[in-house]
């Protein structure tokens, strides 16, 4: 795996998913269920409360070319820049690196027979989607990211 990159154990992994990281010294959101299911339309939700997958080939940013920066759906913290967005041919919006690694949380995914590794929004502890070390270069990594895990802030024209 890349040098730089830190996976959180399961049991830090289950503290940050209940806004309880200390450890890791930032101040996280700290909303109830009912509170995420008012402010996020339903796909949203079940996808970053709820850990669902949005069908490949179908989100919003898959194919998106403008300039800008993709940020958390649920609660607008910058992840990832326009400028290392790549077609990896997977069916969701891939990056070779964050644009804030500070700003996700890397943690052990044994769902589905699979060892994969979930990213989470640090902030708020949204599913994201997955990193892979499939990635090109510089860094080896390909962030996949649910599209609906994103919105996305155009950088204005000068």
């Amino acid at each position: 795996m890349g040098g730089s990159r830190r996976l959180v154990s399961t049991l830090d992994y289950h503290e940050a998913f209940k806004y309880l990281v200390k450890h890791l010294g930032v101040m996280v959101m700290n909303k109830t269920d009912e509170e995420w299911k008012k402010q996020l339309d339903p796909q949203k939700y079940r996808v970053l409360r709820k850990k669902a997958t949005e069908p490949a080939f179908t989100g919003k940013y898959l194919h998106n070319k403008e300039r800008g920066v993709y940020v958390c759906g649920a609660c607008g913290a910058e992840l990832f820049s326009s400028d290392t967005k790549y077609d990896s041919g997977s069916g969701w919006p891939s990056f070779w690196t964050a644009l804030a690694k500070d700003n996700i949380v890397e943690v052990p995914d044994h769902a589905l027979g699979m060892e994969r590794t979930e990213i989470l929004c640090k902030n708020c502890g949204s599913h994201l989607g997955h990193v892979f070390d499939d990635g090109p270069q510089p860094t080896g990594l390909r962030y996949c990211v649910n599209s609906l895990s994103l919105d996305f802030k155009k950088k204005d024209a000068k």
